[in-house]
C-alpha cells in the first residue's frame, strides 16, 4: 500500500469535468477534488441521476474524490451571512457523502489573534455547528491553513466539540502568506490534519511585489520555498496517509505542470 495517495484538483487543468477526469486518468493519480460551491457541480444542480452518474464518470476511470471544495470565498465574520454559509456547507458535505468522500475543503477567513474579539466568537460558534454536523456524518469541514500561523490555527480547533472541523493542509499558503515554516506546522497540526495540498510558492520581496498583484508568487513544485521532501517526511512521521492533491492556480501550461508534479510527488513518495 503506498504511503500517500496523489490527486488533483480538476479546474487547474482549465477544461471540462469530463476531459480533465480523462486527463487525471492517463497521468495515473488516484483520486480528484473539485469545486462545489456553483456551477454545474454544485448541490442544487448536481441531483439525483446525475450524481450518480458523475460519481459512476469518476470510478470508471479507476480514480475516487479526494475531497470537496467548499469555499465560498467569504469570511465566517458577519452572524447573518454566516447562517446562508452554514446551510449551504451542510448541503456540499451531504453531496460529498454521496461522492463516496467525506471531506469538504474551505477557507474561514483570518482567525484574530485577540480569543476575546467578537469576530472571534462569531468564527467559534459556526464552526462549532459545522463541527458538529460533520461528526454526525463521521466527516470533515477542512480549514485551509494560511491566513495564521498554524499555532493560531490549532488553538481555535482546540476549542471545538470534535475533529468535525480540521485542517486541509497547504503548506505554500503557510510560505507565501504566513512566512510560517510548513514542516513544523505539520508536527503543530498533526491531530487535525484530513487533506493535503501539494502546492509550492515564495513570498516576494518588495521590488517583485512591486510588479505583482500579490506580495506572493506561485511555482511549480520543487521550485519554490517549500522542502517538499522534509514536508513529506514530516507528514509520515505524524500518521498521515490520505491525499497530496495537486493545486495549480497560475501558469499557462497547467497540465504540464500537474504532470510535472505528480512526477516529482511519486518520486519522493518512493525515496521517502
Amino acid at each position: 500500500m503506498k504511503k500517500f495517495l496523489v490527486g488533483v484538483i480538476l479546474e487547474s487543468f482549465k477544461k471540462d469535468y469530463i476531459t480533465a477526469l480523462n486527463i487525471a486518468h492517463e497521468l495515473g493519480v488516484n483520486g480528484v477534488q473539485m469545486y462545489a460551491t456553483d456551477g454545474e457541480l454544485s448541490p442544487d444542480n448536481l441531483k439525483g441521476a446525475r450524481r450518480n452518474n458523475f460519481l459512476k464518470e469518476i470510478k470508471s476511470r479507476d480514480l475516487c474524490v479526494s475531497a470537496i471544495v467548499g469555499d465560498f470565498g467569504l469570511p465566517f465574520t458577519d452572524t447573518d451571512r454566516n447562517k446562508i454559509i452554514i446551510e449551504k456547507s451542510k448541503r456540499i458535505l451531504d453531496l460529498a457523502k454521496d461522492l463516496d468522500t467525506n471531506i469538504v475543503t474551505t477557507h474561514i477567513g483570518t482567525i484574530p489573534e485577540d480569543e476575546r474579539s467578537d469576530t472571534y466568537k462569531i468564527m467559534q460558534e459556526a464552526c462549532f455547528e459545522l463541527s458538529e454536523y460533520a461528526n454526525r456524518l463521521d466527516a470533515h469541514f477542512a480549514i485551509e491553513t494560511g491566513p495564521e500561523p498554524a499555532k493560531r490555527l490549532k488553538k481555535f480547533l482546540d476549542k471545538l466539540p470534535s475533529n468535525g472541523v480540521a485542517v486541509n493542509y497547504d503548506p505554500a499558503n503557510l510560505v507565501m502568506v504566513t512566512k510560517d515554516d510548513p514542516v513544523q506546522g505539520v508536527y503543530t497540526l498533526k491531530d487535525y490534519i484530513v487533506h493535503t495540498h501539494a502546492k509550492d510558492g515564495k513570498p516576494l520581496g518588495l521590488s517583485e511585489a512591486a510588479d505583482s498583484k500579490e506580495p506572493w508568487i506561485e511555482l511549480p513544485l520543487g521550485q519554490g520555498n517549500v522542502d517538499f521532501p522534509q514536508y513529506i517526511k514530516a507528514l509520515e512521521e505524524v500518521g498521515y496517509r490520505g491525499f497530496l492533491t495537486i493545486e495549480r492556480e497560475v501558469g499557462m501550461k497547467p497540465a504540464e505542470d500537474i504532470a510535472h508534479a505528480v512526477s516529482y510527488l511519486n518520486k519522493l513518495i518512493e525515496e521517502n
